[in-house]
């Protein structure tokens, strides 16, 4: 029996296939969990996914980014001050499906689904970006929304970087 059931994003011991992410987005999924350690929470949520993008220095979300008028830097420090928990430190977390929430994990496979409409067997950066904006009761998107930002108007900006292609 294999390890890696194609059907799913994790192997059945719990870990996130290396090979549905592209080399960015898993370094963006590492992020996330020293953004979840940092901020005191004893799992990875969506939000500290979207710090984990932030954080990676891809072409797409910076240009993103810059579409949007703002800076990666200055947006994950707001993001890691919104969601910073005053609670003891948590111990170290790894990349696995008990670590992370339903909701990131919902996003992850939605990411996955997203890439495979697009042709690629792989998620990119802006798979998960975009699903972090369109999935259903996004505390990402409803972040922006409390400053004037629809979650609609997120969602073009990173789409019109994936149209333009590589950066």
């Amino acid at each position: 029996m294999s390890d890696q059931p194609e059907s799913d994003i994790f192997q059945l011991n719990g870990r996130v296939r290396p090979d549905v992410t592209d080399e960015c987005t898993a370094r963006a999924l590492r992020d996330s969990l020293g953004h979840a350690r940092s901020t005191n929470w004893d799992s990875v949520r969506t939000p500290h996914l979207f710090m984990g993008l932030l954080g990676t220095g891809d072409p797409a979300v910076e240009q993103w980014a810059r579409k949007l008028g703002a800076d990666t830097a200055r947006l994950l420090d707001q993001f890691r001050d919104l969601f910073y928990q005053d609670a003891a430190p948590v111990p170290p977390l790894v990349l696995n499906r008990e670590f992370l929430s339903d909701n990131t994990i919902r996003v992850l496979r939605e990411s996955y689904a997203r890439s495979g409409d697009y042709g690629r067997d792989h998620i990119t950066p802006l798979d998960l970006l975009i699903t972090l904006f369109t999935t259903h009761n996004s505390i990402v998107a409803e972040c922006f929304e409390r400053i004037g930002v629809t979650a609609a108007r997120l969602t073009e900006l990173a789409v019109l970087v994936e149209q333009d292609g590589p950066v």
